[in-house]
């Protein structure tokens, strides 16, 4: 090959691998700090305060129109004959380092910052992606409805519906009228009584697992545009110089 010709190879090959370096950097960052599509955080859940009559936020649109006409009007009228304030949030999921049970706290503090607007509020929250859910009550919610009765209402009443196939209607209406019952001063109901069910492995790739396929076959294609590039420039430039 041509002296001239051997050092613009040389110095296309040093630019090439340098380019493709510094791409699998920044996808290696973008993948590591960018936040999961469809998180959300607590700055942006919707502005609320004690004795607003928003009692249903469904951020993932699981929930049918007349289910959630049903939890509202459930929801006024607890609220209208014992002051007690129930409400129920769907998210699709969660930042990066955020638990089910840190966001239910912090959204809680964040609509009812004070004790006296806490005190007679609930909060039950469930994350649509894990399909994990978490419950937070006031003091004076607590002398009608323990933490523990709370606690079987978020991981028993709620969850028995979404482990028979995502119902998410049956189980935020389950949850609702259990709820009610407990907090107007009647007999807890306690949580369905299901049969045991064997738990079948999904077949269907995560979010995650689906995210970080796709970063992976980015670097496999820069990786092979590494070796393949040079090659081509260096074919390109032996029949060029021929």
């Amino acid at each position: 090959m041509h002296p001239i010709l051997q050092q613009i190879f040389s110095r296309l090959l040093y630019h090439t691998r340098l380019l493709l370096s510094i791409a699998l950097v920044v996808l290696a960052a973008a993948s590591w700090f960018a936040p999961p599509a469809g998180a959300t955080g607590v700055y942006q859940m919707p502005a609320l305060q004690a004795g607003e009559p928003t009692w249903t936020i469904d951020l993932d649109d699981v929930l049918s129109r007349s289910t959630e006409s049903q939890l509202n009007s459930v929801s006024e009228n607890l609220a209208e004959k014992t002051g007690n304030q129930v409400r129920f949030v769907t998210i699709h999921r969660l930042d990066y380092g955020e638990t089910i049970d840190s966001f239910t706290n912090k959204l809680f503090e964040k609509w009812f910052p004070t004790p006296e607007a806490q005190a007679n509020q609930t909060l039950l929250v469930l994350d649509t992606l894990t399909n994990n859910s978490a419950i937070r009550t006031g003091e004076r919610v607590k002398s009608l409805m323990s933490d523990e009765v709370a606690l079987s209402i978020a991981t028993e009443t709620l969850q028995a519906p979404l482990r028979q196939g995502n119902k998410y209607n049956q189980a935020f209406a389950d949850a609702s009228e259990r709820l009610q019952a407990v907090l107007s001063g009647q007999p807890d109901p306690g949580p369905p009584q299901v049969a045991d069910a064997l738990n079948v492995e999904s077949t269907f790739k995560s979010a995650e697992e689906t995210d970080t396929g796709n970063a992976t076959v980015v670097v496999v294609v820069l990786l092979i545009a590494a070796t393949i590039i040079p090659m081509l420039t260096y074919f390109w430039y032996q029949n060029f110089s021929g």
